[in-house]
């Protein structure tokens, strides 16, 4: 079957621009909805082939795999310059901004389930561990967030001197710390376990309550508070 150099050889209602048109994005396939946002294609290949083929290099699931793509990573991929890979990195920050401003409204800080749910996005497509600080005033208020670690979180790596350093700045109460596990399953390992006594003894000491601490995994979470563990 001969491929379409350009979307308008493509039969009009096929083309993903009027699709969208006549049904609403929630008809278009992902392909069919990165074709619309990049517009154009590249040498003998239009836009929907294009998106095709990123998507195909994104992996398994390939959508997902968009999160991963750098913007000098997509660059190598032939017939993506500066501007078609500052687009697709867009799309995808846009993409955990929506996802994380819906949950804003729901976060409570008592529930773990809140807490993940909103930084999911934030923290699932990471390719390192990265911990988070989230601390908290009297009425349970966030009064500031900061990475603290990139990397294995470990207890040799994570100081609780460097979390209290900061949560004493803020004035904060408590604390609330998350991190990832890029392999997707978040179920705690040894150090994990350590590294949170380390901090909930060192919050007892100081007059800081560690709420909980959260891990994130491909669309799941663990919170050692739920299941018990502090």
């Amino acid at each position: 079957m001969k491929q379409s150099n350009t979307i308008k050889e493509i039969p009009e209602m096929e083309r993903p621009y009027e699709k969208c048109e006549r049904k609403g994005a929630h008809a278009l396939s992902d392909e069919e909805l990165l074709a619309v946002l990049l517009r154009t294609g590249t040498h003998g290949e239009n836009a929907l082939e294009l998106a095709k083929r990123i998507l195909y290099h994104a992996g398994e699931p390939g959508i997902l795999g968009l999160h991963r793509f750098s913007v000098e990573r997509l660059r190598r991929l032939r017939g993506i310059g500066k501007v078609k890979a500052v687009q697709i990195s867009c799309i995808c920050e846009l993409a955990k901004r929506l996802s994380k401003a819906s949950y804003q409204e729901a976060l409570c800080f008592a529930d773990p389930g809140t807490i993940a749910r909103y930084y999911m996005e934030d923290m699932r497509h990471e390719k390192q561990e990265l911990m988070k600080l989230l601390m908290l005033n009297t009425k349970a208020k966030l009064v500031g967030e900061t990475n603290v670690s990139k990397g294995t979180v470990n207890a040799s790596l994570i100081t609780p001197r460097e979390l209290f350093i900061e949560a004493l700045q803020k004035n904060a109460v408590s604390i609330v710390i998350l991190h990832n596990h890029p392999s997707g399953d978040p179920t705690p390992s040894r150090e994990d376990m350590l590294t949170t006594k380390r901090i909930l003894d060192a919050g007892t000491l100081i007059g800081i309550e560690l709420l909980d601490h959260i891990i994130i995994g491909n669309n799941c979470y663990v919170s050692f508070r739920e299941e018990g563990m502090l």
